[in-house]
């Protein structure tokens, strides 16, 4: 064979043979699949992505500058799920909340307060498995008015049987459910209490707790006030904090005064400790005692009492001692040696419970703010009203009850 038919020969079998080879290769490129050499998910060149690998479109309320504060923080996802959430304040205090069963959506424990400046980042994860963080801000309006709380008893002390837990507030709680929904009360023996709304002495709105009987000596009280971000409602402005104190119950100590015997006899543990004698209120007009149920509210010592200042002209304006304060209006049980002879025998005060110096030095050394002192007499005003100091106890439970907000 010449060289020239040699070349021509060999030329013929390679095309051959590559057409072959590229008859073998072609069936075998229809049966793979495009993603065969990625990783899950991916697309081959050319191809777009997957319906359920499209980023998770997150939506947080409240949003924008200034926006009216009092509602929950709220994170939805569309297209994915949301793995955590975390909100935080400018002074870094973060919102607790949870992200729901099916991890579309969150929402914070407590509203968004007043003036506040708040950072979101929400971490999701998309059908398709993709991972992503969307972080977003929002601003609160400043509260244009604030409510304030003057509360009792004070964190750290120990009260008698009959000490309710009282609020009084600066402003009208026209919203008084949504406050008294912030309200929770912890005792150590599962205490049962409500709730009560009223009028205190000063004008001012009040909601007092108390239990369904005096409290066992012994329980441990706390009071937590979740408030911050609370609106007062017309004319009472926004809550802007937190309030809570903790105290303990005392010694199971009841004062009775029986003003027509003239006596004061203080009971501890159900067992007489001394009687006591005293002179109340003058009968037949504005002298006269209070009846029911009053709770030591102070302990005042030494004070200065003018009749003037609780409606009874120029009757008197003197230094009193062991001075134990029952009610707003006026009542106190003190020391009042200028009334000496009336003691055990006749009611001659301007409507107070005195007794010599020796015993009201005694008995102030005896008893706590909270002790229950329990009047009876024939002649009296009438009874405590729950809002004219801690006479919370001269209503019913049942009508007790129905003064919460929630009832």
């Amino acid at each position: 064979m010449s060289r020239s038919r040699a070349v021509i020969h060999a030329r013929v079998r390679a095309a051959v043979v590559a057409g072959a080879a590229a008859a073998l290769l072609t069936p075998l490129a229809a049966c793979s699949s495009g993603g065969s050499s990625g990783s899950p998910g991916s697309s081959g060149a050319g191809e777009k992505p997957g319906a359920d690998d499209r980023p998770v479109t997150v939506t947080v309320t409240p949003s924008g500058e200034k926006v009216p504060a009092g509602e929950p923080v709220k994170v939805t996802a569309s297209g994915g799920s949301l793995t955590s959430v975390t909100v935080t304040d400018g002074e870094g205090h973060r919102l607790a909340g949870k992200v729901a069963a099916d991890g579309r959506s969150w929402v914070s424990d407590r509203k968004s307060v007043p003036g506040a400046a708040y950072s979101v980042t929400a971490a999701t994860r998309s059908d398709g498995g993709s991972a992503k963080s969307t972080r977003t801000a929002f601003t609160t309006a400043e509260a244009g008015k604030v409510n304030k709380v003057d509360w009792r008893p004070g964190t750290g002390t120990t009260v008698g049987v009959a000490q309710p837990i009282s609020l009084v507030f600066d402003n009208p709680v026209k919203n008084r459910a949504e406050v008294e929904k912030q309200l929770k009360i912890t005792t150590s023996n599962d205490t049962e209490g409500s709730w009560g709304w009223m009028r205190d002495w000063s004008g001012r709105d009040r909601v007092d707790w108390r239990p369904k009987e005096y409290w066992k000596p012994g329980t441990k009280v706390t009071l937590n006030a979740r408030l911050n971000g609370t609106d007062s409602g017309a004319a009472g402005g926004w809550f802007v904090r937190d309030y809570t104190t903790t105290f303990t119950i005392g010694a199971r100590q009841v004062v009775k005064v029986d003003l027509d015997d003239h006596r004061l006899t203080l009971v501890r543990d159900g067992e007489t400790v001394r009687r006591i004698p005293v002179s109340g209120g003058t009968p037949g007009g504005d002298k006269r005692s209070w009846r029911g149920t009053a709770v030591l509210m102070a302990k005042e010592g030494t004070i200065n009492m003018n009749s003037e200042t609780v409606g009874l002209a120029d009757a008197y304006d003197k230094m009193v001692d062991y001075s134990m304060r029952l009610t707003w209006s006026g009542m106190y049980a003190h020391a009042a040696p200028w009334n000496a002879r009336y003691f055990g025998n006749s009611n001659h005060s301007s409507g107070c419970i005195g007794m010599s110096d020796a015993n009201a030095s005694w008995f102030y050394a005896q008893v706590h703010p909270g002790d229950p002192f329990e009047i009876k007499g024939k002649d009296t005003k009438g009874v405590v009203a729950p809002g004219n100091g801690f006479g919370a106890w001269n209503v019913s439970w049942t009508e007790w009850q129905g003064m919460s907000a929630l009832r």
